[in-house]
């Protein structure tokens, strides 16, 4: 679970990274043309603005995201509940031919063998299905609160104008000055989006 969203703040800083480098690289025209401005860019005279909120504290206090925590807390204990009860099966069925060892045939110490590597790699196969099947849960999961984040910034940015809003991650970033930080604003408004709807 945790890794899921380390996973998540890792590809977020990587592609804020990428879209910060790609706009101080990229080179200007100098054809005279006047450039298009997409409708929902910041005025092009307006000063070129950075904000930033903190992703741990988002996570911390965004009621989405506990939501999201503790569903997958839930969908975790799940899964561990159903490989418990399926190592518990597998357990008493070796203790169980374990006991009949000593009065067991050739034919059925092998057919017992068969049956205990049969239940094998069932439960590998269908430990191998639940891992897949929670790791998109996780993945879908983290997309929406991603995407909720997003569209939260979208209109938040509508009446502030920041030419980028990122997302501080330690160690991506050496200096923020905290005069645009809006994680406040950010919390207080995904929570107030989250309980209109």
């Amino acid at each position: 679970m945790k890794n899921g969203l380390l996973v998540f703040n890792i590809i977020l800083g990587l592609a804020v990274a990428y879209l910060l480098v790609m706009q101080f690289t990229s080179k200007k025209s100098s054809t005279g043309k006047e450039k298009v401005v997409s409708k929902d860019s910041a005025d092009v005279h307006q000063p070129f603005r950075i904000a930033y909120f903190e992703m741990d504290s988002v996570e911390a206090n965004f009621v989405v995201v506990k939501d999201v925590k503790s569903d997958l807390s839930r969908k975790e204990e799940k899964i561990n509940a159903e490989l418990g009860d399926m190592d518990a099966s597998y357990r008493k069925k070796v203790n169980d031919y374990q006991q009949k060892a000593q009065s067991m045939s050739q034919v059925q110490s092998e057919a017992a063998t068969q049956d205990l590597m049969r239940t094998q790699d069932v439960m590998k196969n269908r430990k191998s299905e639940l891992d897949q099947e929670y790791n998109d849960y996780v993945m879908r999961r983290m997309k929406e609160v991603k995407n909720k984040i997003e569209d939260f910034l979208k209109e938040y940015n509508k009446t502030h104008k920041y030419s980028y809003i990122v997302s501080y991650e330690q160690g991506l970033f050496y200096f923020r000055d905290t005069v645009y930080n809006i994680t406040k604003d950010v919390i207080h408004g995904l929570n107030e989006m989250y309980k209109k709807k």
